[in-house]
Order: structure tokens, then sequence, then C-alpha cells
């Protein structure tokens, strides 16, 4: 039996964007094991005023969270029935939806819930701050473990860790000595931030990399990128910025953009959200506006721009966490594999599914798959970092 006023205190915490991480745990577990019913009578009871809500929440947001919640565990529509309008989320999702750490919710399914094979293997850990950063001579500074304070000299320019974390190029050398090259990389399950030595601050997704000058010199600024980035370019229009990511090339005078040239993925994708880029790829050039996405293809020559694509889903992964909008199975599935480290392989037929929604990056790999497994996606997993999906 679950205690009714632990629960009611979780509840009002949620209710609130209050609770810390441990009582949105501490929460989900409750739900998941109610066997008696009295923590779906709790959050029915919810939807009265019986919980008083601060001056600043809405309660148009709370209250479908709540529907979502008490409709997570009903039967699926029979077959010949109307499909609701509403995607069937899950309550795992939904109570984490308000921790801002994971919610999830798919197409509704007529077919039977599947058991879940649930591994006892340790968990795995969410990535983090890690990055190993080459130098010109080909030395390496493993960044995650390096101390606060300057770490190198490249040319004129020196290269100093903060406290934060952060990698920063002093600036105030001049640019007329040997200019050397740096590159720094990311390993799956890590991200880092730079600032170049214009002032140009970079951020690196997991299993991705820059290559750029110590000192920039010339006409141009020109750097290099694999895996996803994003820029925040110092303006310079005497020195325009350029990066270049596989067969594209992105042309910026001072602007914030994503790329995303991962080698798994079929197209390399520009997505603009402030300023202007002009965009090289397959000998055509476009001009990009805020809220535009070029996506140039890697299997052939076709060059697509979308308009108002959803740019907070562009960068969650910069802001702490992953957005999926009408993502099938291996989009959800690649992402997850690179911030994890682990390995994906599928067994017969992959899943039909369409996933929209959020996960917390600082989510453990169990928790995350805890929740996909609400939406009726069986695995199993081996050897501690392959994840098997089953049909």
């Amino acid at each position: 039996m679950p205690d009714t006023e632990r629960l009611t205190y979780l509840l009002s915490r949620a209710r609130q964007r209050l609770a810390t991480d441990e009582e949105y745990t501490e929460l989900l577990d409750m739900i998941q094991a109610d066997d008696t019913g009295v923590v779906n009578a709790r959050l029915e009871a919810f939807h009265g005023p019986a919980i008083p809500s601060t001056e600043d929440e809405d309660p148009a947001v709370w209250q479908p969270v709540i529907a979502a919640i008490l409709a997570a565990d009903k039967p699926a529509p029979a077959p010949g029935r109307v499909v609701p309008l509403f995607w069937r989320w899950t309550a795992a999702a939904c109570v984490l939806l308000l921790a801002g750490t994971i919610y999830l919710w798919q197409r509704p399914s007529l077919a039977p819930v599947p058991q879940v094979v649930v591994s006892t293997t340790p968990d795995v850990a969410p990535g983090g701050n890690k990055a190993m950063l080459t130098l010109g001579d080909g030395s390496q500074i493993t960044l995650d473990s390096a101390g606060n304070g300057v770490l190198a000299q490249q040319g004129n320019s020196k290269i100093t860790k903060l406290a934060n974390g952060q990698l920063v190029y002093d600036a105030s050398g001049n640019s007329r000595g040997k200019i050397l090259y740096n590159t720094m990389s990311t390993p799956l399950g890590g991200q880092y931030k730079l600032v170049l030595p214009d002032g140009t601050t970079v951020w690196l997704n997991a299993g991705s990399s820059v290559t750029y000058p110590t000192a920039f010199a010339g006409a141009e600024r020109k750097v290099s990128v694999t895996g996803e980035a994003y820029f925040e370019v110092t303006k310079n229009p005497d020195m325009p910025f350029r990066v270049t990511a596989n067969n594209t090339t992105v042309e910026v005078l001072g602007t914030h953009f994503n790329i995303n040239a991962y080698k798994d993925e079929t197209s390399i994708n520009t997505t603009l959200l402030e300023g202007a880029v002009r965009l090289h790829a397959h000998n055509r050039q476009l001009l990009l506006k805020p809220g535009q996405q070029a996506r140039v293809s890697v299997l052939n020559t076709d060059v697509h721009v979308a308009d108002n694509v959803d740019l907070s889903s562009i960068v969650a992964w910069k802001e702490g966490y992953f957005s999926f909008n009408d993502a099938d199975l291996p989009t959800v599935m690649r992402q997850l594999a690179r911030w994890y480290n682990v390995e994906v392989t599928y067994e017969g037929e992959i899943p039909d599914r369409v996933f929209s929604g959020e996960i917390g990056r600082s989510l453990s790999l169990s928790q995350v798959l805890k929740g996909l497994s609400r939406t009726r996606i069986k695995y199993r997993i081996e050897d501690g970092r392959r994840i098997i999906i089953q049909p």
C-alpha cells in the first residue's frame, strides 16, 4: 500500500516544479508499482483544487499531464474503434516530463504489449564533458582530466581551461607567427564547449570533432567539423567564417547555427537560428533564413530546404536533453547510442514506431530504456553495452 501522504507531497512538488531528481524517481516508482489503484485515485484528485497552484503556474500545462498519466495504463483501442487524435503517453513519461527530464509519446498501436526483458547488468551512466585536444605537434591532452589553467602554448596563442571546463584560446597574441592547427574531439558519451581565437563559441556533441587554426589570419576564418556542432560566430564582415563538413560548406559573417554531419545519417543538416548563412553543396548555393534547415544528401546530389523547423528540438542536445519530433525508432536509438556509448542492433524487422517528446541527457540508460519499454519497445541488453531491439 503506497504512503498516500508521501504521494500527495511528491505530486504537489512535481506540480510546482520544485521536486528534486530523487523525488521524481520516487514518484515514478510509486506509479509503476501501483497495483491497488490508490495512486490512480490520488492522480484523479489532482484534477480538482485540492492542491493549490503557484501564482506563476499555467494550469493548461498541468492538466493535460495528469490526464495523460491517468490514461497511461488503459487498454489500447480494440480493432475497428476510432483512434483518438491525442497520442498515448506513458505514466513514466509524464512524471518525468514534470521533472524536465523525460517524456515520450507514441502513436496508438493495436498490438498487445510485449513482455520486456530487463537486464540485470550494471547501469550505464549518461555522457558528460569529455574531450581530447590534439595539438599542432600531434601531442594530445585529455581535457576532462586536465587541471584548470594554461594547458599549452600554440604559436602566439595560450590555451586555457576555465573552472567550468570550457576551453579558451587567448586571442591577444598576434597572428603573424606560424599558424598551427588543433583538433578537439569528443568520444561517444562526451560533449564539450570551446571558444576559438576570434571569440566564436563552439559546442560539440558526442562523437564529434572540430579542427581550427590557433589564430585566424588572411581573408577568412575556416574550420572543419565531423559529427554535430553548434556555433555562435563572432561578427567580422572583413573575415567571413566558413565551416566545412564532408561535401558541404557553410559561410557566415556572424550568426547562430547548428550543423549535423554524422556519418551514420543520410544527410548533412544545417539549421539557422539567427543571422544568415550561405551554403555551398553539390555545386549549388543556398541562402538560409532563420528557421530554415538545409538537408544535403550524402547518398546523391539532392539538396532540400525545410522551412519553420522546430529550432528548440534541433539544439536540445546543447541544452541538456534529446528532443524528437515524429522520429522513427532508429533515429531515437542512434542518438541514445552516441550519448551512452552503446551499440544498438535489431533482431528481425525494426518495430514501426514514431516518437515525439523529450529525454533528459542526465538520465541513466536504464531510466531511458524503462521509458521506451512503456511505449511497447521490447529489448534486451547483452555484455552491458549492447542493446538488442526485438520485433
